[in-house]
């Protein structure tokens, strides 16, 4: 990490979703700006938290990096590949190494499988070890995540929302990726598990040298795992800095509403710290307000958010930020 090798670049990347009307001819009537130009860098070896409300595009960005969803604009580059027009051959080469943790055990895991058949099944789809090698695999992934390997022929329902969570870390593994979205990987779990699972993705960052996009709500875990964070609200990033600063510093209203909401264990702080209550409810993606998406609920706009987007800008080194009054 310290000379800053970017390993994914996400350059003006647009994910709308079509609107239609009708049943049998089906016509475009609007489109949902899940995702809305957003320009960031991921560097090798470090975890970039993204945070925001729910609905704000935050699982949408995950997944279309990865190419689970096509983007409708933009570039995205990962080692300075090319995903977006990349063939499909080419695109399967480079999932290897790149991988996802979902966020609900429960869904993410197919009930008709064993533990062995789900955690093998991205050896065999890239043709990685075979016969006793694939088996000896499997159970090394599972041991990594602290799964007994006496456990290879049971089923998903047979474990806890936390084991379950550690088998879809171990399938996301097993490819040997550089990059991996966590796609809110702890919000499902017990808060005692919580921290264990963090643990685990800290450890096995410093062991296989892994990069995370992590997406989370929990702002009190991304100041305990992310280097840098970057604040997305109704599809578009607010403000990008490291964590320190963006903690001790904030400067979009936004962010500040978000880590007045974070709830401190001290009584003394939290009678005498000033609470950001923001208005209303956030627009919708289908019909986003126009200038400063966040205008209609911001405390401090003016009429030239209300009519002009705030440019992107880059206010002190390493802390970008969208915002007029900042």
């Amino acid at each position: 990490m310290n000379d800053r090798q970017v390993l994914v670049q996400v350059k003006e990347l647009k994910k709308y979703f079509p609107i239609t009307q009708g049943i049998l001819f089906q016509r475009e009537v609007g489109a949902v700006k899940a995702v809305d130009e957003i320009s960031f860098d991921i560097y090798k070896g470090e975890t970039l938290g993204l945070v925001g409300e729910s609905g704000c595009g935050k699982t949408t960005t995950g997944r279309t990096i990865l190419q689970l969803y096509r983007p409708t604009s933009g570039n995205i580059l990962f080692d300075n590949v090319e995903l977006v027009t990349a063939s499909s051959k080419k695109l399967r080469n480079m999932r290897k190494r790149m991988q996802m943790i979902f966020q609900d055990p429960y869904a993410s895991l197919n009930s008709r499988w064993t533990v062995s058949r789900i955690v093998s099944e991205p050896l065999r789809v890239h043709n990685l070890h075979s016969g006793e090698d694939r088996t000896k695999r499997v159970e090394e992934l599972l041991d990594m995540v602290s799964i007994s390997a006496q456990c290879l022929n049971r089923y998903p329902h047979e474990f806890s929302g936390g084991q379950r969570q550690r088998i879809g870390i171990a399938r996301a593994l097993a490819s040997e990726p550089e990059f991996i979205v966590c796609d809110e990987p702890i919000s499902a779990l017990d808060v005692s598990i919580q921290a264990q699972v963090v643990n685990l993705l800290e450890e096995l960052q410093d062991h296989l040298g892994l990069t995370y996009l992590f997406i989370a709500h929990d702002l009190s875990m991304v100041r305990h795992i992310c280097n840098r964070v970057a604040v997305m609200y109704l599809g578009v990033l607010v403000e990008l800095t490291d964590r320190d600063e963006l903690f001790s510093n904030p400067l979009h209203p936004y962010t500040k509403a978000l880590l007045s909401a974070v709830p401190i264990p001290d009584p003394k702080i939290t009678r005498s710290r000033k609470r950001v209550v923001l208005e209303g409810d956030p627009p919708s993606p289908a019909n986003p307000p126009a200038g400063c998406r966040f205008h209609p609920r911001c405390p401090i706009a003016t009429e030239q958010c209300k009519r002009e987007v705030p440019e992107w800008r880059e206010l002190k080194p390493r802390h970008w930020v969208a915002c007029w009054k900042a």
